[in-house]
């Protein structure tokens, strides 16, 4: 399952996104280091059902009416505050949680409420942009720092007459989620000593950076957008076009009143229905609401989500199935699974991620909406329908 990690100062909203994208109980409160524990929880993408192609819906839990959601892992920590890297606040253990995500949601407080340690300000007093810098300042320096306590490691490999600095830069870092793929591609964007016991700190540094940006992507969720001053929304997409514009508590009450069955609202809807009967302040809450939806195209939450794991990781959807002609497993369910792969992706990548098992043993793949086999090394699209035949089946 892929893992994206909220990041933030502390007071940003950090919380309250990890709540309204889960509904998961957590304490939610307007003070600094809220989180004090990691929350683990899952919440969802969101894609279009292939069973809109179809006469009928799939009638999946996780398909409404066509609307796809598909299991990610979300994890929020403690708010990160400047001189993390060097332990301040929680910010060893936040930096730490860190190293398994595959995206990062950088949550920040984009009305400028809120000085850089999380600390109430007049909305608009303090300048959202300089938290950007500081957040992928610090996760920099964490990871140099990572890498400066291991180097004597790599000058004492570089003795060896088969040593490789990609081979030795890959085994020290995939603890942090890079592979081997990704040191040499950045290797060769950097200029260096051919001898790593002449490497300095600021080659250290350059190459934490340039490592952390290809492994640790960043999507911006511009929270509290109800009330940011618009400047603010744009100097933040300057600064990194994957940037949303969010109401987590929007997203939240919205949630809260669907599960009420108040409103008619699915994550990621544009708009939203009201149902039941509102006292004038509810009424208004909620129309409030729908104004912050009407200028940015929903409350974020899902928006931000889905441009992570779509659009920054470049991820498809595929859906394996037994039944070619009617789209079911064993048991008749429609279109029971839904699985994240790499744009590029082939059939055989698409039974490995079913069960090894399965890949072991793979022979060949049907596409099932045009009903005929495909190549081995065919990339799957977004929304395929693919029917893996294996010795394990």
């Amino acid at each position: 399952m892929l893992s994206i990690a909220l990041a933030g100062k502390p007071n940003a909203g950090k919380s309250t996104f990890y709540k309204a994208a889960t509904m998961a109980d957590v304490d939610v409160g307007n003070y600094p280091f809220t989180t004090i524990d990691a929350n683990r929880g899952v919440t969802h993408v969101r894609t279009d059902c292939p069973c809109l192609d179809r006469e009928e819906r799939c009638g999946q839990e996780n398909c409404h009416d066509g609307k796809r959601f598909v299991p990610v892992e979300l994890l929020d920590v403690a708010g990160l505050v400047p001189g993390a890297h060097e332990g301040r606040g929680l910010g060893n253990q936040f930096l730490d949680e860190l190293s398994n995500a595959d995206v990062i949601l950088h949550v920040v407080d984009a009305s400028g409420g809120t000085d850089e340690e999380g600390e109430p300000v007049e909305v608009g007093e303090h300048d959202p942009v300089e938290d950007l810098q500081f957040i992928e300042e610090e996760m920099d320096l964490w990871l140099a720092s990572i890498v400066d306590r291991n180097w004597e490691s790599i000058e004492r490999a570089s003795r060896s007459p088969d040593f490789d600095i990609d081979e030795e830069l890959a085994d020290l870092l995939t603890g942090v989620g890079a592979t081997e793929l990704d040191v040499a591609r950045t290797l060769r964007d950097l200029e260096y000593p051919e001898d790593p016991i002449q490497w300095t700190d600021d080659h250290r540094e350059e190459l934490a950076g340039e490592i952390r940006a290809r492994t640790k992507p960043i999507v911006v969720v511009a929270n509290k957008a109800d009330v940011a001053p618009p400047e603010n929304l744009q100097a933040l997409k300057e600064r990194n076009e994957a940037t949303i514009p969010t109401t987590a508590d929007g997203e939240l009450a919205l949630r809260k009143a669907a599960e009420a069955g108040v409103v008619d609202y699915d994550p990621g809807d544009p708009d939203f229905e009201i149902l039941g009967d509102l006292s004038d302040q509810q009424e208004r809450g909620l129309e409030q609401i729908r104004d912050v939806m009407d200028e940015h195209g929903g409350t974020g939450v899902q928006q931000a989500l889905d441009t992570a794991v779509y659009d920054v990781l470049n991820q498809i959807t595929a859906y394996p199935v037994q039944d070619e002609t009617h789209w079911t497993d064993g048991q008749g369910n429609a279109l029971p699974d839904a699985f994240l792969l790499g744009s590029g992706s082939t059939p055989k990548d698409l039974a490995y991620a079913v069960h090894s098992d399965i890949g072991d043993g793979y022979l060949h793949a049907v596409d099932a909406r045009k009903n005929m086999r495909i190549s081995d090394e065919e990339e799957l699209e977004e929304g395929d329908v693919i029917k893996i035949v294996s010795t394990a089946n």
